[in-house]
């Protein structure tokens, strides 16, 4: 099972985030994104959210950086890990434009992007926004399939699209929390990376829709890992997702500093290897 992390600082989730994140900045972002990579971390992530209602913020937080923005910047000071969104909402945007905006993305990180992709659950946003949400889940297949076909391609329905993605091979991961989630990940997409679900749930779902074997699973531990203070705990849990069937453990981590952070990165590649 890989290590992935839920980048600190971009997103600040209610009772998931730590007090030094709310005043960390590029600094901050660049040290953990280079020990990430030094350590041999699989990815890092970015939600979306352009604004979170006032009423909800208690629930939802309201700190999301821009994840085309935020990506873009931790491509500029890595050169191996993958840059993934978790999630991008598709009734937010054109396939079209995904395909040229993250496909440059691609072409600048040397393919290191990968389209964490959902169908958004909140509906004020999407009428601040303007985006239908009647009908968005048949929407978010037929645009699945259509930013596949677009992804790495020079030209898409008669228009020359400069720069593209670095290949036509695309890896979308879809996220969700219900069992159509899984058949839209298992038909459309190379993985499925669901949230708010026990871990029992997850496996009585993966049992009823068996995914192909290069398919990954990439599942969160839930609330934030103490690798250095509590090993086995971080074990047990990280175990307990590999038995479900994880192949990436997406995690997010207690922390008092930054530095102290980057010392529980490597804590817990330490226990990652031997789960």
């Amino acid at each position: 099972m890989k290590l992935g992390l839920s980048t600190p600082v971009v997103m600040q989730h209610p009772g998931e985030f730590s007090p030094w994140e709310t005043t960390a900045g590029p600094d901050e972002l660049s040290l953990i994104a280079e020990r990430a990579e030094a350590l041999g971390f699989h990815h890092m992530t970015c939600a979306q959210h352009t604004g979170i209602p006032a009423s909800a913020a208690a629930v939802r937080g309201t700190v999301y950086w821009d994840p085309l923005a935020t990506l873009s910047f931790l491509a500029a000071r890595t050169r191996r890990i993958r840059l993934v969104t978790a999630v991008v909402v598709l009734p937010y945007h054109h396939p079209v434009a995904l395909a040229k905006s993250y496909g440059t993305l691609d072409r600048l990180s040397g393919g290191r992007v990968v389209l964490g992709v959902g169908v958004g659950s909140l509906t004020e946003e999407f009428e601040l926004l303007g985006a239908p949400w009647d009908g968005r889940g048949a929407a978010a297949d037929r645009d699945i399939a259509r930013l596949r076909a677009a992804w790495g391609q020079p030209v898409v329905d008669g228009f020359a699209i400069e720069p593209h993605a670095t290949s036509t091979d695309l890896t979308v991961w879809v996220g969700g929390r219900t069992k159509r989630s899984l058949r839209r990940a298992v038909e459309l997409g190379n993985g499925w990376m669901p949230f708010g679900l026990p871990p029992d749930t997850i496996a009585e779902f993966l049992a009823q829709r068996r995914p192909p074997a290069d398919f990954d699973v990439v599942l969160s531990p839930g609330m934030p890992l103490d690798p250095q203070s509590d090993p086995n705990a971080t074990h047990a849990r990280l175990s307990r997702l590999r038995d479900v069937g994880a192949t990436i453990a997406n995690c997010t981590l207690q922390a008092r500093s930054v530095e102290h952070f980057c010392d529980q990165l490597e804590a817990l590649h330490t226990i990652g290897t031997g789960v």
